[in-house]
């Protein structure tokens, strides 16, 4: 089982360069950025952490950017986003964005997506609430066939272009993986129809660990003939228990990624000292 780590990078926390060298000399496997454009001060939808928003939310730096830096001064670490809010991103400019880092970093990027909670702040891109799960499938859609196709053409309800052509193509084939953040049911059946992966938080206000839904999962994924195999589970927030790691692994996770405070080195590495202990016990 491989851990990863998140961070919200701001010019506050450590740099991205910094975080990925720290955790490829500590083992572990990837870093993952989330991505918020921006916050509206009005809020039609709670935060789904409760209370107030985290300043750091605010403060985020763009992920692509942020990961090809850690992906210049590292050789295996994997980069991923965590999430890319797609339903915000036009498809064509997030397709190039995505294969350029991928060919950038020797084909270790991993695509994270998911479709969002903040309704202003999609609003503010253009994106109806309500239909942002269609949405999000087609651009999904629409960049795969980008990612494959010389000529590449694409006609849905809400995404449409005519033939063109555009490069580079990922590094990865045919493209790198799509894990697909959401909560139970309805991130698991994303996941399973157009995902390569899934990559829940560990609690939610509906369950208090998602471990006991997996064995659902499953049998919805066998449903659909989707191959277990193809779809590996990620699951996002851990604590630093040598025996729920345990527990996760014997659970067939493929990878556990925690979340680190935007926080500089002195407050970082030390937790990270820590995790490096842990690794090994469950790689």
């Amino acid at each position: 089982m491989h851990i990863g780590a998140a961070m919200f990078f701001t010019d506050y926390s450590m740099s991205p360069g910094e975080l990925g060298k720290a955790l490829e000399e500590r083992g572990f496997d990837s870093v993952w950025a989330p991505e918020h454009s921006h916050i509206p001060l009005t809020r039609k939808s709670a935060f789904p952490g409760g209370g107030d928003l985290p300043k750091k939310y605010y403060d985020a730096m763009d992920p692509f950017v942020s990961l090809m830096a850690a992906a210049a001064v590292t050789t295996k670490l994997k980069v991923g986003t965590g999430v890319c809010l797609v339903n915000q991103r036009d498809p064509i400019q997030t397709a190039k964005l995505v294969s350029s880092i991928d060919q950038l970093s020797n084909g270790r990027f991993l695509f994270g997506v998911g479709n969002g909670w903040n309704q202003d702040e999609m609003e503010n891109h253009g994106t109806n609430f309500e239909s942002r799960h269609k949405l999000v499938r087609e651009r999904i859609e629409a960049m795969k066939v980008i990612w494959t196709k010389s000529k590449a053409e694409y006609h849905g309800d809400m995404v449409k272009f005519d033939a063109m052509m555009t490069w580079p193509k990922p590094a990865q084939k045919p493209y790198p993986p799509i894990l697909v953040g959401g909560a139970f049911p309805y991130g698991a059946r994303r996941a399973i129809r157009y995902g390569d992966g899934w990559m829940p938080l560990r609690a939610r206000a509906a369950y208090s660990d998602v471990r006991a839904l997996f064995p659902k999962f499953r049998e919805m994924a066998k449903a659909a003939n989707r191959d277990l195999a193809t779809l590996p589970l990620s699951i996002w927030n851990s604590t630093e228990d040598e025996s729920e790691l345990k527990r996760d692994q014997d659970e067939g996770v493929e990878r556990v990624i925690i979340s680190l405070e935007s926080a500089k080195a002195d407050v970082i590495l030390p937790e990270l000292d820590r995790w490096a202990k842990l690794i090994p016990k469950v790689a």
